[in-house]
């Protein structure tokens, strides 16, 4: 059985490097495939804990992955929501570059 200490790191791992995407690029699109990053290495922490607390023995132990359940609910509408306004914007503008999106205010 893998430590629980190990998957901890590979979510801070893939935390990190879905933050330094979402700094680094100026593409939306690139923008959201970093949040998604971050939000999956934030479930398999939550993942690696509950399984931790099952073997403990804990007495509630699927809290977290009724959690994990929530978030990736959210993040396939954000997905969804937030590509169907890209594509419009794309449609209009031909660019996704975050720079040139401010200028779309009203």
């Amino acid at each position: 059985m893998v430590a629980t200490e190990y998957y901890v790191a590979l979510s801070a791992v893939l935390f990190g490097l879905g933050a330094v995407g979402f700094i680094t690029r100026r593409s939306a699109i690139l923008m959201f495939l970093s949040v998604e990053l971050m939000l999956n290495a934030a479930n398999l922490a939550m993942i690696a804990y509950a399984r931790q607390w099952t073997t403990a023995g804990g007495s509630q132990a699927l809290q977290g992955q009724g959690a994990v359940f929530i978030i990736l609910a959210v993040a396939a509408a954000e997905v969804a929501v937030g590509l169907g306004i890209l594509v419009a914007i794309f449609r209009n503008r031909a660019s996704t570059d975050v720079d040139l999106l401010s200028e779309v205010r009203a």
